[in-house]
């Protein structure tokens, strides 16, 4: 392909799959479909949990974060792109570019650590569940939220901003559908060495740290599931905790895999159906794998449902 014809003096140039037109057609019609679950699921959660008293608890304060992060996550990269698979124009400008760079990896660390917080909260509900709602106080869910989000933003800024600071001699096309960090990098003309290992070292902070507090939360969790002599309560744990673990697996697999493997290991077009993966998939697996395994969030959204369909019911007689 003639990289050429993509060429622009402003911005940037995100190839993507160009190189299989046919495969771009099939690919905006796929992301299109997950996009729209992502929203109305993720949205659904959000006003269920939002509406219903009997979900104003740690467990669906923290799950209501997780969804909000995925309808923004998935927001700042899905427009853009859907516009780049539907036409000819494959360009972004570099303030967009930009943006997209702090605020995918923003966001991307923020969940890594959200899922850290989650377990711990489910750690305290079966472990400590006399004492979980002392512990599990309103200030300290907010105060937990805020430091999640103070961290993952301290480090969007600091890998970004390495990144940025590599000069990149007049190279403006990036081989990939999104401005990622790693593609970024990528277009420097110098050695990248140093902030490959801030990558790197940070990654081990950001991804594999949490990843360890999670495992150890729920090799108590299982001990204490163990223990519990009432079928029904292990089932109810196993159904409360497999829902968290099954997220935890998808994310940070793909994850581990895409930033944490040799420089080498895969080609960049499995590398760009990994970040697809975990970009797009995954925030719509979210809310399906929440509610399928949870009896309160789906009476939640039937009462959503009910009350929605009123409403519209009301809004049709008041057109009569």
């Amino acid at each position: 392909m003639d990289q050429s014809n993509y060429s622009s003096p402003h911005g940037f140039i995100l190839l993507g799959f160009a190189d299989h037109p046919k495969l771009e057609v099939m690919l905006s019609g796929v992301v299109t479909i997950f996009y729209l679950i992502t929203l109305v699921g993720n949205t659904a959660i959000i006003l269920a949990t939002l509406l219903d008293s009997h979900l104003h608890t740690p467990m669906y304060f923290f799950l209501r974060n997780l969804s909000f992060l995925d309808l923004c996550f998935t927001t700042s990269i899905i427009p853009q792109m859907l516009v780049n698979l539907w036409g000819p124009d494959k360009s972004i400008s570099w303030g967009g570019c930009i943006v997209q760079l702090y605020v995918y990896m923003w966001l991307g660390s923020t969940e890594c650590l959200l899922l850290a917080a989650m377990s711990y909260d489910r750690f305290t509900a079966i472990c400590k569940p006399l004492h979980y709602l002392v512990i599990m106080s309103p200030h300290l869910c907010l105060r937990m939220i805020t430091t999640v989000w103070g961290i993952s933003l301290a480090n969007s800024v600091v890998l970004c901003t390495l990144t940025l600071d590599l000069p990149r001699c007049g190279k403006n096309i990036l081989d990939h559908f999104l401005c990622e960090l790693p593609a970024m990098v990528k277009l420097a003309c110098v050695d990248t060495t140093t902030v490959e290992m801030s990558v790197f070292a940070l990654g081990i902070i950001i991804v594999l740290t949490p990843l360890m507090l999670i495992l150890i939360s729920y090799g108590y969790i299982a001990q204490a599931v163990l223990r519990m002599r009432s079928k029904a309560g292990q089932r109810k744990a196993i159904n409360t905790c497999g829902s968290h673990l099954t997220v935890v697996s998808i994310f940070y697999g793909t994850i581990i895999y895409m930033y944490l493997r040799p420089g080498n290991s895969t080609s960049q077009d499995q590398g760009k159906f990994l970040t697809l993966f975990y970009t797009i998939v995954t925030p719509s697996l979210n809310p399906l794998i929440y509610t399928l395994r949870n009896k309160d969030m789906k009476d939640a959204l039937k009462k959503l449902m009910r009350v929605e369909h009123k409403a519209a019911k009301m809004r049709r007689n008041w057109k009569l």
